[in-house]
């Protein structure tokens, strides 16, 4: 039902990314309409506001508002796995002060780009961060950072927020791909977190929330960008399909005419479909396993929703280069096909499609032959 809600929003959300000027955001008025229909936090906690769906639900959704727009797609599961992180692993005073008006929108980098040192019960934050997906229009900015135990000693990584206000938004952000997304760098100088607004990224305790909350932040992280990568490779096939029908320049037939092109789009469309049936089975084998332990994900199955999340990344980049040769100039003009081939190749650049994963996982599946 809820990606069918999704799917009901293509249209405004399709023409509200595609007018989005070069080098600024989409309309806010996108994730207004996405939070109108209760899909901009299907990762949250139930307890905190949030609808907290079933993992394939919540993929489906994902998917469906990134094939409308894939800037629109990637900005909401980004707000949406921040703020359940949160939503899950924050004392009760902590949600207190976060949620007092209801779920807000958060937005930002939580790599421990930044420094802490403790203050009473505050900690005070400096750092600086990019790719802050969305921050132009968030409430709440994110941060992860490392943090001084007041008596010495090794430091803590932890994840932290305060009010966008409160940070510096620095710019930044020209880039080849997902440029609507305005992942602009911003700055903490002195930043004053509560320690009762942050968690531990390696031990974060589970104070709310059912098997999504389970998956831990990486693996959750990997969830929302592997369904972003399905939505808008998608996208790319939808929109070959439509120029199969068309003639192209200096060829003698259409693509759909030849058998070149019939092969090449069943090839493409197969691959799509093997990567998503590989993460649906893989997203479903570990919310299977969360729900039967009620611990947090192992290591083991949280890796193999990280290698499918960057499989399913990097292989829609390269469908993405394929349809846009076989499209031939069409392609090359603006439109839907040539930006889901720009913010596809820009999603191939991320952490959660780098080779990292794969590291882990060969090395799992090493250890388990030894």
């Amino acid at each position: 039902m809820s990606a069918l809600v999704a799917s009901a929003l293509f249209d405004e959300l399709a023409a509200i990314g595609a007018a989005a000027a070069d080098g600024e955001s989409f309309d806010a008025t996108a994730i207004d309409a996405i939070a109108e229909a209760g899909l901009l936090h299907v990762s949250v906690p139930k307890e905190v506001g949030g609808s907290e769906l079933p993992v394939l639900d919540a993929i489906d959704v994902w998917s469906e508002i990134a094939r409308a727009d894939a800037s629109i797609g990637w900005v909401s599961f980004a707000m949406d796995t921040a703020l359940a992180y949160f939503g899950a692993y924050l004392p009760e005073d902590g949600i207190a002060e976060l949620f007092a008006d209801g779920p807000p929108r958060m937005a930002g980098q939580f790599a421990p780009n930044g420094t802490a040192v403790a203050d009473g019960d505050d900690w005070i934050v400096d750092g600086a961060y990019q790719f802050g997906s969305g921050i132009t229009i968030a409430q709440v900015a994110g941060c992860g950072f490392l943090a001084t135990p007041p008596g010495g000693g090794d430091p803590a990584y932890l994840f932290g927020c305060l009010p966008v206000e409160e940070v510096e938004l620095r710019g930044n952000w020209h880039v080849l791909g997902l440029r609507a997304t305005q992942s602009v760098d911003y700055r903490i100088v002195g930043g004053r977190v509560p320690a009762h607004r942050t968690f531990d990224f390696f031990a974060p305790t589970v104070h709310r929330g059912g098997a999504l909350t389970r998956f831990g932040v990486l693996p959750l992280t990997a969830v929302g960008h592997a369904a972003w990568a399905l939505g808008a490779t998608r996208r790319v096939l939808d929109e070959l399909l439509v120029a199969a029908g068309r003639t192209r320049m200096g060829a003698a037939s259409a693509i759909g005419a030849s058998d070149h092109g019939l092969i090449a789009i069943a090839r493409l469309e197969s691959r799509y479909r093997a990567g998503r049936a590989w993460v649906r089975e893989v997203c479903e084998q570990a919310e299977a396993e969360v729900e039967a332990t009620g611990e947090l994900l192992s290591a083991a199955t949280g890796d193999l929703v990280r290698q499918a999340c960057v499989h399913v990344n990097q292989d829609g980049a390269a469908i993405a280069r394929d349809a846009y040769l076989l499209a031939g100039t069409a392609a090359l003009r603006d439109g839907a096909l040539q930006r889901c081939f720009r913010d596809l190749h820009a999603g191939a650049q991320h952490f959660f499609a780098s080779d990292a994963a794969s590291l882990d996982w060969a090395r799992g599946l090493l250890a388990q032959e030894a």
